[in-house]
């Protein structure tokens, strides 16, 4: 089972004043610290991830510097990361990530993490991917949660993939 994971918005929160988000602390310094948001980001997100026992791969604009700066941060190895296509935008309210991460699982089944997904997505994937899918949206004012972990997790024990 393949996860892919956005970045911004969902492991980075924004949008809600700065002194709304908690700010984490890692013991080395690293690349990582000259990165405004990234304290943001709690370090423990990366075994929590792991436990999900998916094949993690980064699925954002960041592409390599996530395993520059977020994979250390998280305690995360170099995971693979999505080669965004060049090519033109895609028709009506599709995301621009849609079909290339659907090209890139290749029939295998996935989850995929962002805080852009719409229902367009769903039903897109819906008709073009011959594997169980899961688009889970997460708030971007948020991240991460406990409650996006229990969902994720749940759909992830009714494919017999956890749990």
């Amino acid at each position: 089972m393949l996860l892919f994971l956005d970045v911004d918005g969902a492991l980075i929160p924004f949008g809600a004043p700065a002194d709304a988000y908690p700010v984490y602390e890692r013991g080395a310094a690293g690349p990582s610290d000259g990165h405004p948001l990234l304290r943001r980001v709690d370090p423990a997100l990366g075994a929590r991830l792991t436990a999900l026992g998916c094949a993690l791969v980064w699925a954002s604009t960041w592409m390599d510097e996530a395993n520059e700066i977020l994979a250390p941060w998280l305690g995360l190895p170099p995971l693979p990361v999505v080669e965004w296509p060049d090519e033109d935008e895609p028709p009506g309210l599709l995301h621009w990530k849609t079909r290339p991460l659907v090209a890139w699982a290749a029939g295998r089944p996935f989850v995929w993490i962002d805080d852009e997904l719409t229902e367009a997505d769903r039903a897109w994937v819906a008709v073009h991917h011959p594997g169980p899918a899961l688009l889970h949206r997460v708030d971007h004012m948020r991240g991460l949660t406990e409650a996006d972990f229990g969902a994720i997790g749940a759909w992830l024990g009714e494919q017999g993939a956890y749990g």
